[in-house]
């Protein structure tokens, strides 16, 4: 416990993401211990560091779940495999939790690695977990079964991105799928975590028919299916309305996408969503940071690249309240939405007994504050605690 391990914030203007109105809040154990409209007299000796926050916005640190944490990419040879991101990358961008998975390459990048980017995250104060499992059937494992590694390691909580209706997946049948989920969902039931499958949806013609199928024929929930990407051709989206009107929780990608092309950017994406009618609860956006956003030719070859970053997420953010989106109508997507389907309590929300991960918003909408578990991580936009081999 540091001198200041206490911290009261005053004059938050809290988004939990209901609109709360100013509170303050008393920060401890990395705990939410206290939050009212009438600031509390505190004995001078519990030492507590004192924040005003002038009545800037407060919200709940971002949940994203999509996050290369350990580098994506390879598609185009060893030399295209990305770094992991470092740990400032995501607490200037206002993620506080993070879903770690494996995509393309799951040959040289292992369930092993993966984990041992998660601890690392972990023990610089981040709030990590992740999915065995990759972009290929059979799923790369730690244990040598997804459900021994959902039961038995703890940061584990499903199958991820297992790629369909992709040139590069392995074109995994509906029994093949079928078996995955339900080894999925019963290991989830065991261990009392999400277990569900986290599918990469690709270009192909196809699209979500592999998890139609599945819903038709067997009996798993349709919460154990969560597709992703789905935003990336606009036929796709409107299959994932269905999906979403079927039970299952659907995924947006915050990656860039060009004047002309047959894709909705994130923040469009979002408000065609919550304009169709389908659940609000069960849609969620990502910003498949460290990973690759490859192009690719007529022979499947890339012809460009980009690289996913955790700050498209308050980009989007900001682009949804630039549309004249309310504030807590738009945050459930970046927060408490994919807080309850992943199944982690404490994260998502503001509220007493909630883990005290928190952002405060500049009037620009860029993360001015940020705390993991009470403790600050950035101060003023500039954070004051970075990686082991950061500068």
């Amino acid at each position: 416990m540091t001198a200041h391990s206490m911290r009261l914030l005053r004059n938050a203007n809290v988004y939990s993401p209901d609109a709360l109105g100013i509170r303050h809040l008393l920060l401890g154990g990395g705990k939410i211990l206290w939050m009212g409209e009438d600031l509390p007299a505190m004995p001078a000796a519990l030492a507590v560091e004192d924040v005003d926050l002038d009545g800037a916005r407060l919200i709940p640190g971002l949940v994203d779940g999509h996050v290369h944490v350990s580098g994506g990419g390879g598609e185009a040879g060893f030399a295209t495999r990305v770094p992991a991101p470092l740990l400032s990358r995501y607490t200037t961008a206002g993620v506080t939790t993070v879903i770690g998975l494996l995509g393309t390459d799951d040959a040289s990048r292992s369930t092993a690695e993966l984990l041992s980017h998660i601890y690392a995250l972990r023990e610089q104060g981040m709030s990590a977990w992740g999915y065995c499992g990759g972009y290929h059937v059979p799923p790369t494992t730690l244990t040598g079964s997804v459900r021994g590694d959902i039961a038995f390691a703890e940061p584990l909580i499903g199958i991820g991105e297992l790629a369909i209706s992709d040139h590069r997946s392995s074109q995994p049948t509906l029994d093949e799928l079928l078996r995955l989920a339900s080894e999925a969902h019963v290991s989830g039931l065991m261990s009392g975590k999400a277990g569900i499958v986290h599918l990469h949806l690709g270009d192909g013609a196809r699209g979500l028919d592999l998890i139609r199928q599945a819903l038709d024929v067997s009996e798993l929930p349709p919460r154990v299916f969560q597709p992703t990407h789905i935003n990336r051709r606009k036929a796709l989206f409107e299959e994932a309305l269905d999906l979403a009107r079927r039970g299952c929780h659907v995924d947006i990608t915050a990656f860039p996408v060009e004047e002309g092309e047959d894709a909705w950017p994130a923040a469009e994406a979002l408000l065609r969503y919550l304009d169709s009618g389908a659940p609000p609860e069960k849609i969620s956006i990502s910003s498949d940071a460290g990973g690759c956003l490859p192009c690719f030719d007529a022979d499947g070859r890339v012809c460009g690249m980009d690289v996913g970053h955790s700050g498209a997420l308050l980009e989007t953010l900001n682009a949804l309240l630039a549309r004249g989106l309310p504030l807590e109508q738009a945050l459930p997507a970046f927060t408490s939405n994919p807080a309850r389907l992943l199944r982690l309590p404490g994260k998502g929300r503001i509220e007493i007994g909630a883990d005290a991960d928190l952002v405060a918003l500049s009037a620009k909408g860029a993360a001015h504050h940020v705390w993991m578990g009470g403790e600050a991580q950035v101060v003023v936009g500039v954070p004051v605690r970075r990686g082991m081999f950061e500068r």
